[in-house]
């Protein structure tokens, strides 16, 4: 599992011009990719990672400052460019695979008392934030 954390001081996402998630102030937005051999276990990583990394301002963690977190599926993180100039997408995992795996981060994060934003699976989607610091950090499971 591989993720995309950037520190923000607002998100939202957008599914065909309509806004179905979002936040003010504060939080982090997570692009999150799975794939092939990602499990439970990888999932609970990741969510605790996530939770608990000092990217808040003051060395602050998700828990500590009770800020919001945005969790988008993002497949293409596992693209490969090694050869020639169209990106290979086959480290990624299927959907059915993928998907459940995503949902099971966001709701991790939620048993932990955050708030837990979303966009929707497979969905071309627009997502608008706005980077602190900037702030970006990539995460491996």
């Amino acid at each position: 599992m591989r993720a995309v954390i950037q520190r923000t001081v607002d998100a939202r996402c957008e599914v065909n011009g309509r806004q179905i998630s979002g936040f003010m102030g504060e939080g982090l937005v997570v692009l999150l990719g799975v794939t092939h051999g990602d499990g439970p276990a990888q999932a609970q990583t990741m969510a605790r990672k996530i939770a608990e990394l000092k990217l808040l301002r003051g060395e602050r963690s998700l828990e500590e400052a009770s800020a919001p977190v945005m969790v988008i599926s993002q497949f293409t993180l596992y693209g490969d460019t090694k050869k020639g100039r169209k990106p290979s997408w086959s480290k990624a995992a299927p959907g059915p695979v993928a998907e459940p795996l995503i949902e099971s981060v966001a709701l991790a994060l939620e048993e932990r008392g955050l708030v837990a934003a979303r966009g929707v699976f497979g969905a071309d989607m627009r997502i608008t934030l706005t980077n602190d610091g900037p702030v970006t950090l990539l995460v491996d499971t």
